[in-house]
């Protein structure tokens, strides 16, 4: 069993496009959803798919399972959502030592871009860009469950210039 460890942050400014090592386009919906426990399908640039199990309801740490799965079972099982399916373009970037994932999102929530970092460790002290904002690490209202099974947040969203 892997282990998620991570920390999230709303994004301030642009600051991070420079240092882009890489962009995927992700499709994600959950097909179940509980407090401590969550099931959900995803789709990177339409092409691959992949089925996610996650426990717990750490700020920091959940149990994670993780399968590939046929794209097309993927786009079939998509149709079973719970709530909205999230559109987002997900972008890397290195820094000193650690990689961020930057998601900017798309549809409803279009504006809203957060960065996360995963960690080997809740020990470990990854270096802050001075692109991120506040840190929302445990804010389940900025968790991707959830933004897709909950009611619409507009005011969640803290657009920046793209």
């Amino acid at each position: 069993m892997a282990k998620e460890i991570e920390r999230k942050f709303l994004v301030r400014d642009d600051g991070w496009k420079e240092g882009v090592t890489s962009r995927t386009r992700i499709k994600q919906a959950y097909i179940a959803a509980e407090a401590d426990r969550s099931v959900r399908i995803r789709t990177r640039n339409d092409e691959t798919a992949q089925l996610t199990i996650k426990f717990g309801n750490g700020v920091l740490t959940r149990d994670e399972f993780e399968y590939q799965i046929p794209h097309d079972d993927a786009v079939e099982m998509i149709e079973f959502a719970t709530g909205n399916v999230i559109e987002k373009t997900r972008h890397t970037v290195d820094f000193e030592g650690f990689t961020w994932e930057i998601d900017v999102f798309e549809g409803a929530y279009r504006g809203l871009v957060i960065a996360e970092v995963e960690m080997a460790s809740e020990t470990d002290d990854p270096s802050l860009p001075a692109w991120l904002g506040r840190e929302v690490t445990g804010d389940k209202r900025y968790s991707n469950q959830a933004l897709a099974t909950q009611r619409l947040r507009p005011e969640l969203v803290h657009a920046i210039s793209h």
